[in-house]
């Protein structure tokens, strides 16, 4: 693309970006580059020239973003120029470029390709702030980092700075047709209808923020590839996109099915070893190129889930791999082929059957025959994002193959953005894992940056699925785990504390109350959303058959996805021993090995991923498995709860529409969770026999079960699965007029909090009202677009929520009434009622 036409695009990106243009809708993300006080802003004396000496696209982005944050930050005027006058400046340039100019300039240190150095130079009398990049990235890159210390009231630092490693992209699951897979922040900022979107500004928006945080490639079709990828004329449509985001530094790869040269291609085989099909392959990759010439590469996902591939001609994912790799090498283009390789249809009844071996076994023996511009994209864990896994073996096996470890930043299991999980802590716990690989210190994240092994290639993949949404994900605080992939793919190093105190401040600003009440919420919130969910490495114990949210304990059981955990009235857990169960902790080297075939010395937050225990088995900590299970469900589902409070405290500090989306969030979220803790706890109860110590399990004071209440209309349904709602049971309305459900509570006088338990249906929009005797509490429309945004007439743990009113005054004898309207077949069904003394 020309430079002009880039400067266009950039110009339109800054147009969206101008203060005052909107309000805080959490668009800006991280880059909000909020004013700082005056008093504070004069201290920071910048100079007010920028001179850029290349005229890259790229270039002209770092250059055009300093003017502006530093503008909107300090109020300062920046001018962008190409030669040095007689005063201060900034100068942005490669060191070649930079020394032109100041001929004694030397760098501190060499400058890796896509790294930065930042350093004052007195020269000719003038002080040069010189910001030199090993490639335009790096000047951006650069930039960038000064303006989040400025951002974050800090003076920049000086000194040289680099990325862990080159591969550092994001995959998004995007759909021609518009819809994400696994996205839940609306539909796809690239694809409608089956083509590229025709206003692409909000892709150089998103190109912006991922290349804020060093990201620099983006996959923007999902893996499950649409076969209409390589077709000529989505090939110069899909340019546009890599038009969008060339500015940023960051380039366009796709994923592609293997089946390619048949379906597009027409040859009678998609043989990766027949000559045709390699042709086929080097003059479509040349294609591509032509129109796209920063292209990065292709990602391929074969024999997994459906999807065909190398297996079904009896080639190996090397032999693919290496056919699609070598077409592509000439371009500098790589494959990243993924590891997530697994026979789904598996038989449960056999005890040595495991789907957490499948990585290992299919990959291992490969090692060193894929060619070296392949990566092994791994998934973290060995099964597929669960809120708790071990890190995959895989890992430690692949010593002469380059690696990259997959992350997934949109939550698909884990809350899916309703729910607040900051995922940064869980994404440590893999990467400071020490596989203990040749018996030496072989930590993941050095693995996959390339150090342990000495490969040339690795590094870190995001599934982030960006929506529509105005926030791109949709909470405002998962916008946390998009940044925090980020600065863990460029600074594997860095601490959970150090991003996650750097994105609120960014964020939401450097109000000290802001940052602690934001910091403690979102660092402890992956460890309570396991305990509300699935603890001791058992799973997340969601619907796997589903849409992978709400609880739905016994799916993952009796089926072949191999996501069990072997539950009956005795124990429960996988056996994965070496000694007794299917072997798999012999993938892991020796010394870790050891740790986990043990069950005194496996930690107890893989316990029932690694092991079969009775209910009654004693943990580490003091507690019978079944006994933590019940105390860690309650306590969590007490801490979620109490995120409304602790939020509310920031009332004012924060503007009013993050503010109030947020604490949306979180009213739902502590509602949920309670639907977690009971339907976990009590299936439990039920299996194990064994009654909560505390006596908590199945006594529910203050509950009201709705097909306990007097009604008119209602009638009584079982749910499915069980668990999923109170008693197992709930009313539904089945006729057009309201139904109505009415009880005297009975209370002592006093100050109460009503919620009524309910089920939200897509596409229906039911109306409830609450009525103390006779008169209005409260009115609400079910109409929440809540996982999936899709026809959803099931009631169960994924629609089940809650409506709650406040300080409502309740005296002996009153009448407390919900009244339902069903709407588009949503029947306006209802679980119960809790009434709570405040």
């Amino acid at each position: 693309m020309r430079v002009r036409d880039a400067v266009s695009l950039l110009a339109l990106a800054f147009l969206s970006l101008a203060p005052g243009s909107r309000a805080e809708t959490g668009e800006d993300g991280w880059l909000r580059y909020a004013p700082l006080p005056s008093q504070l802003a004069q201290q920071y004396k910048f100079p007010h020239r920028i001179v850029v000496t290349d005229q890259s696209a790229v270039a002209h982005s770092a250059a055009s973003e300093l003017a502006h944050g530093l503008h909107a930050m300090l109020g300062e005027n920046l001018q962008i120029a190409g030669t040095l006058q007689e005063e201060d400046a900034f100068i942005l340039g490669s060191p070649v470029e930079i020394r032109r100019l100041l001929p004694s300039w030397e760098p501190p240190s060499p400058i890796a390709p896509e790294g930065f150095s930042l350093m004052p130079f007195a020269a000719q009398g003038h002080i040069y702030w010189v910001l030199a990049g090993g490639t335009d990235r790096g000047e951006l890159y650069g930039v960038f980092r000064l303006l989040e210390q400025v951002a974050q009231q800090k003076f920049p630092a000086f000194g040289t700075e680099s990325p862990s490693s080159p591969i550092r992209w994001v995959n998004q699951w995007d759909n021609f047709d518009g819809s994400i897979e696994r996205g839940y922040a609306g539909r796809s900022i690239f694809f409608d209808n089956g083509h590229v979107r025709a206003d692409l500004r909000r892709v150089s928006e998103y190109g912006r923020l991922l290349a804020s945080v060093g990201i620099n490639g983006v996959t923007v079709n999902n893996v499950n590839s649409d076969l209409r990828t390589l077709e000529p004329d989505m090939i110069r449509e899909l340019a546009r996109i890599a038009d969008a985001f060339r500015p940023w530094g960051v380039r366009m790869s796709l994923s592609v099915d293997l089946s390619s040269p048949q379906v597009v291609g027409h040859l009678p085989t998609f043989d990766p070893l027949n000559p045709a099909v390699t042709a086929w392959w080097r003059v479509k990759v040349d294609e591509i190129y032509k129109s796209i010439p920063d292209f990065a590469g292709f990602v391929i996902k074969a024999d997994s889930e459906g999807r065909v591939g190398p297996s079904k001609y009896g080639r190996t994912p090397a032999q693919a791999a290496n056919t699609v790799a070598r077409a592509l090498k000439p371009h500098g283009g790589v494959v990243l082929y993924r590891g997530f390789v697994y026979n789904n249809h598996l038989d449960w009844r056999d005890p040595k059957a495991d789907r957490a071996r499948a990585g290992y076994d299919n990959f291992h023996d490969l090692d060193g025959k894929f060619d070296r511009n392949v990566v092994i994209q791994i998934k973290h864990g060995p099964i597929d994002f669960q809120v708790r896994e071990p890190v995959s073996p895989l890992f430690a096996a692949l010593r002469h193959t380059n690696q990259a470890i997959e992350l997934q930043i949109t939550q698909e299991y884990t809350g899916q953005q309703r729910h607040m999980v900051f995922l940064v802590p869980m994404w440590k716990v893999a990467l400071d894992t020490d596989m203990r690989a040749e018996n030496r210190s072989t930590p993941v994240s050095e693995i996959v940056e390339g150090k342990s092994f000495h490969q040339p290639l690795g590094g870190f993949v995001g599934v982030a699925n960006a929506g529509l949404d105005a926030n791109w994900l949709h909470h405002p605080m998962a916008m946390a785990n998009l940044y925090g992939f980020g600065k863990l793919a460029w600074n594997p190093d860095l601490t959970t504390e150090e991003i996650i105190d750097s994105w609120t401040r960014l964020t939401f600003g450097n109000d000290p109350k802001v940052v602690y009440i934001v910091n403690g919420l979102q660092v402890d919130s992956w460890r309570v959303y396991e305990q509300y969910t699935g603890p001791l490495g058992v799973g997340t114990l969601t619907n796997i058959l589903g849409i992978h949210y709400g609880p739905g304990i016994e799916s993952a059981e009796r089926n072949g996805w191999g996501q069990w955990f072997r539950a009956d009235s005795k124990g429960i857990g996988m056996d994965r021993t070496v000694a007794t169960g299917t072997g798999y902790i012999g993938q892991y080297p020796p010394q870790l090995a050891k740790i986990y075939e043990s069950v005194d010395t496996c930690p107890d937050s893989l316990l029932l991923f690694m092991h079969h225990v009775g209910y009654d088995h004693m943990l580490q900590e003091g507690k019978t498995v079944v006994q933590h299970v019940y105390d860690a469900h309650y306590d969590g589902a007490a801490t979620a709860g109490a995120y409304t409070r602790r939020w509310r405290n920031l009332r004012g500090l924060i503007d009013d529409q993050r503010y109030y989306e947020t604490l949306a969030l979180f009213e739902y979220e502590a509602g949920h969770a309670v639907v977690w803790r009971d339907a976990v706890t009590a299936w439990f109860q039920h299996i194990s026999g064994i009654p909560d110590k505390l006596g908590r399990v199945g006594i529910y004071p203050g509950r009201i079960e709705a097909e306990s209440m007097q009604s008119d209309g209602y009638s009584t349904v079982d749910v499915t699965p069980w668990e999923t709602a109170s008693a197992g049971k709930a009313v539904v309305c089945n006729r057009s007029a309201p139904c109505t459900l009415t009880t005297k509570p009975g209370r002592p006088a006093g100050v109460y909090s009503i919620a009524v338990q309910y089920f939200d249906l897509h596409p229906g929009a039911a109306q409830y009202e609450l009525l103390l005797n006779g008169k209005t509490l409260a009115h609400w429309v079910a109409d929440a677009t809540l996982p999936p945004a899709a026809v959803d007439p099931r009631l169960d743990g994924s629609t089940s929520t809650r409506f709650t009113v406040s300080d409502v005054h309740l005296r002996p004898g009153d009448t407390v009434s919900v009244r339902g309207t069903p709407n588009q077949g949503e029947p306006a069904p209802v679980d119960y009622i809790e009434i709570k003394q405040q």
